[in-house]
């Protein structure tokens, strides 16, 4: 297991050259490598563990526990508010008296290690595309200059040659920066979309179990209802057919233990926060996104924003001489130049695109 989970480190890489902002990280690489962990830890769990253990008469308990492991066990909703000790033998269980339609089946245990990895996959899948859509292109442009150890004459001509690169591909970016947009979009509706399904995957109880969690503190203690125990209940029943010995049918009735829901409700405790985190951050990514495709006056100053050293003028002649694409690329150029080369640079971009404005309104 340790092993299993020093693997996933390498997810976590700081990267050298950066294409991509944090919010995107943080989907992408952190939300997967918290999603795999929780999979590997409730994998381990349940297959190295007891996932279930059923108390039953007559019937080898190993017998009982597959079959209710298989086919779900049940608790009634009501009598979560019924008195412990007294009224139930635990939260949620209690007689049915073979009202069938009162019961409320659990059936997604036995999924939840299948569940979460597959989250994984689904939040990893815009750094994939977004990987194969860039290519390379950043670490090929900045051809090391964001680390400044090499001599004079060569930093200058790796300069002259970035310089050369931004001039001869002016207006060819454009699918750049949109392919890259489309990927921080896919990570909004990711989200979305998997907050939807698990609250399916819950009967409906997903997106509103950190809110009731953290509205226990307000109900009196006589009149809690553990919002954790009713979404993963520690105890439930089973019920279990067989025949007997003369050929009749026979009912048993099974008190099952899920050990394993101690874990799952931890798990979903913190994803539930997270989701709601990067849910808040991604809509805050989406405002900020729109406002640079259609907000041109916001861009000189994000310009200027990313290297103070650049001047005013040269972030406005650059944001209202170049397309959206091409202020994307040098956009993020910023973060990963030298800040004295990437103002060299800047200053002679600005010189070169100014002639082109002024050429044409002779």
């Amino acid at each position: 297991m340790y092993k299993l989970l020093g693997s996933l480190k390498s997810y976590l890489k700081w990267q050298d050259i950066q294409t991509d902002n944090a919010v995107f990280r943080l989907h992408n690489s952190f939300t997967t490598v918290l999603l795999l962990t929780c999979s590997l830890i409730i994998t381990a769990t349940q297959y190295v563990g007891q996932p279930i253990s059923c108390i039953v008469n007559g019937i080898p308990p190993h017998v009982v526990n597959t079959f209710c492991w298989i086919h779900s066990t049940f608790t009634m909703p009501d009598a979560f508010n019924r008195q412990v000790g007294r009224e139930v033998a635990h939260p949620g269980v209690a007689n049915d008296f073979n009202d069938k339609d009162a019961r409320k089946y659990y059936t997604y245990y036995q999924w939840v290690c299948f569940v979460l990895f597959f989250q994984a996959m689904a939040c990893y899948t815009p750094k994939f595309l977004w990987n194969k859509f860039e290519g390379g292109l950043m670490r090929m442009i900045v051809m090391g200059l964001n680390i400044t150890i090499c001599t004079s004459e060569e930093k200058e001509a790796k300069r002259d040659a970035l310089l050369d690169y931004l001039i001869k591909h002016v207006k060819r970016h454009k699918l750049y920066a949109m392919r890259y947009w489309a990927c921080e979009v896919l990570c909004f509706v990711n989200i979305v979309l998997q907050m939807y399904l698990m609250n399916r995957f819950f009967d409906g109880e997903f997106i509103s179990y950190g809110t009731n969690i953290m509205g226990l503190s307000d109900v009196p203690q006589e009149q809690r209802m553990d919002p954790m125990v009713y979404v993963f209940p520690r105890v439930t029943k089973c019920i279990f057919h067989k025949y007997g010995a003369g050929g009749s049918l026979q009912t048993h009735d099974s008190l099952c233990i899920l050990p394993l829901n101690i874990v799952n409700e931890k798990t979903y405790v913190f994803i539930w926060f997270w989701y709601w985190i990067l849910l808040i951050l991604l809509v805050g990514l989406m405002i900020f996104r729109a406002c640079i495709i259609f907000m041109p006056k916001f861009r000189p100053r994000l310009l200027n924003a990313r290297n103070r050293m650049i001047p005013m003028e040269t972030c406005r002649t650059l944001s209202h001489r170049l397309d959206i694409g091409d202020w994307w690329l040098i956009y993020m150029l910023g973060r990963n130049l030298d800040p004295v080369i990437y103002k060299e640079v800047m200053g002679e971009f600005a010189k070169q695109v100014e002639p082109a404005k002024n050429e044409r309104n002779k």
